[in-house]
């Protein structure tokens, strides 16, 4: 795992980059009230801890080798802003979309809001048609 660099908030943003990475199934670092503005994610958003391990085991199944790399980060009290590269290969259904064994590779950013040492808030800024077309799913 490439470790996220950060003074004020290494625990949390560490332990999330786990999760998403396949390294951990905890969820601790998000608070009971977490939110994700996730444009993959049914709905577009991702609700609790327990949505989140659901959406990220459903994500991990399609995509077992998944990985999140990070590549900037910026922080205050409150906030991490980190830029990070996601690449895949999709071997399984996600969100309806069968296996085509292709691989993916995008970049995008997140900002996270954490109060008492918990992540309570995620927005993530990418093009998922990126992805698709990546995938195979764009093409005519």
């Amino acid at each position: 795992m490439t470790p996220i660099v950060s003074t004020r908030h290494e625990q949390p943003m560490n332990a999330y980059l786990a999760l998403w990475n396949g390294e951990d199934s905890n969820t601790d670092a998000v608070s009971e009230s977490f939110v994700a503005y996730e444009p993959s994610a049914p709905g577009g958003e991702v609700h609790g801890p327990a949505a989140l391990e659901a959406y990220v085991r459903e994500l991990r199944t399609a995509f077992p080798d998944f990985t999140i790399t990070p590549v900037a980060l910026l922080e205050d009290a409150e906030m991490v802003m980190t830029e990070w590269t996601a690449t895949g290969t999709h071997d399984g259904v996600f969100n309806g979309l069968p296996p085509t064994g292709r691989t993916f590779e995008h970049k995008g950013m997140s900002a996270f809001v954490i109060a008492d040492g918990k992540i309570q808030e995620e927005r993530l800024y990418y093009d998922p048609r990126e992805i698709a077309d990546q995938l195979g799913f764009l093409e005519e």
